[in-house]
């Protein structure tokens, strides 16, 4: 990438701390970078950490959780330990969030149109009337027909796809320069998901925007990003392009998820499993985070956490598999 990273992330730590003392360490030593016009797709089962990333981004940790260590610049500004004041006026101007559930990210007693406007007056400091017709483009950019009507009715009113496109209109509303995409389909019917993501495709390249894409799902994956970070245990343990990813994934983990997808050419009628579950935060094990679940276990692995290896290419891996082939 030639272009400045809009979003740096160097050595994050999110942690909890919990009433029996114990420390949940949801996000721990985590890096990352996504350029203009890019998608990053952030991979892994419900616990990795994928959401906690998320919002340690927005400044959106709320107590017991703290963000105790490392950098978030955004197009070189640094945002951590930025007043709420500050955040504020960041969060939905430069930086765009879609979440999961678009029923409890919008506001019940609010008509849509009110709820576009509020963020275009409070971001553009335009008049009521300039921020109607603005909401009103908004609508029928991410495709409602009779965008006019949908200003008058309340979120539910609406399907849960017709939710998710108004969360991305208000998210696209002032132009950020980073769009975070928190599960943006889940529970939406299959052909929904696709227009869904379709149009924050559409959006990406219309803005140039960066987009950090967190998802569970490999199929979306392949078809939507160009850079793939892996979260297991709050750790990054495999990141490249997605090519790198799907042809030659290194680390067990990774090769457990893809392994699990269903294939028209697979030999068995049974699909691949990750034995176990992922250990919760404040119980990870000492060494290697998926050393409990890992076929290949070694001893170091047990006591020790690997540090990420990375080739030349940028395909790195968090696994000791791979010390002897670094040196």
């Amino acid at each position: 990438m030639t272009n400045p990273a809009v979003l740096s992330v160097e050595d994050l730590k999110t942690y909890f701390y919990l009433e029996n003392s114990n420390i949940a360490k949801a996000v721990d030593r985590v890096n990352f970078s996504i350029h203009p016009g890019e998608t990053v797709a952030l991979v892994g089962e419900s616990g990795s950490g994928k959401s906690i990333t998320s919002l340690s981004i927005m400044q959106l940790i709320d107590k017991p959780g703290k963000i105790v260590n490392g950098s978030i610049q955004l197009e070189g500004r640094e945002l951590v330990q930025l007043s709420n004041r500050k955040m504020t006026k960041i969060r939905g101007k430069e930086v765009g969030m879609i979440f999961q559930e678009p029923m409890t990210a919008l506001n019940p007693v609010y008509t849509i149109g009110n709820q576009i406007i509020e963020v275009l007056r409070k971001h553009k400091k335009i008049s009521k009337k300039d921020a109607r017709k603005q909401a009103i483009e908004l609508l029928k950019t991410v495709g409602f027909p009779r965008a006019e009507a949908t200003m008058k009715e309340y979120p539910h009113q609406l399907s849960g796809g017709m939710r998710q496109r108004v969360m991305i209109a208000i998210a696209i509303s002032c132009e950020p320069k980073l769009l975070i995409a928190d599960e943006p389909t889940t529970a939406l019917d299959v052909t929904i998901q696709a227009q869904i993501l379709d149009l924050i495709n559409e959006m990406k390249k219309k803005f140039n925007m960066a987009v950090l894409l967190i998802t569970h799902d490999l199929g979306v994956v392949a078809e939507y990003a160009d850079r793939v970070l892996v979260m297991y245990g709050g750790q990054i343990v495999e990141q490249g392009t997605k090519r790198q990813l799907f042809k030659s994934a290194k680390h067990p983990y990774t090769n457990g998820l893809l392994e699990s997808l269903p294939s028209l050419d697979q030999s068995s009628d049974r699909l691949g499993t990750i034995k176990g579950t992922v250990p919760a935060a404040d119980n990870f094990p000492e060494g290697c985070r998926f050393s409990t679940r890992c076929p290949h276990v070694m001893e170091k692995c047990i006591k020790t956490n690997p540090d990420i290896l990375s080739d030349d290419s940028g395909h790195g891996v968090r696994c000791f598999l791979y010390e002897e082939e670094e040196k």
